[in-house]
């Protein structure tokens, strides 16, 4: 596989993993500021105007290990990085 193709991969997969953080914090502020709000509320007053996801998503980036996927891809990056240099 051309070297290319696996940076890109992995730049997109980071850069989900990057937009799912933002997510969750947006989540996390969100149901502090208004903690008996069910999550279907919170998910379309607060998160779809800035992040138009459905809630099957939502679900999927509030289970999502973020930091730690975060941490193994960036490693993989680091390590294709002097790999090819």
């Amino acid at each position: 596989m051309p070297k290319g193709h696996i940076n890109r991969a992995l730049g997109v997969q980071r850069n989900k993993l990057l937009r799912y953080k933002l997510i969750k914090e947006l989540y996390q502020k969100s149901i502090q500021e208004h903690p008996y709000t069910p999550l279907t509320q919170i998910l379309q007053n607060y998160i779809c105007p800035v992040y138009p996801i459905s809630r099957t998503t939502l679900y999927e980036v509030l289970t999502t290990p973020v930091t730690s996927e975060l941490k193994r891809i960036e490693e993989a990056i680091n390590a294709q990085t002097k790999l090819f240099n």
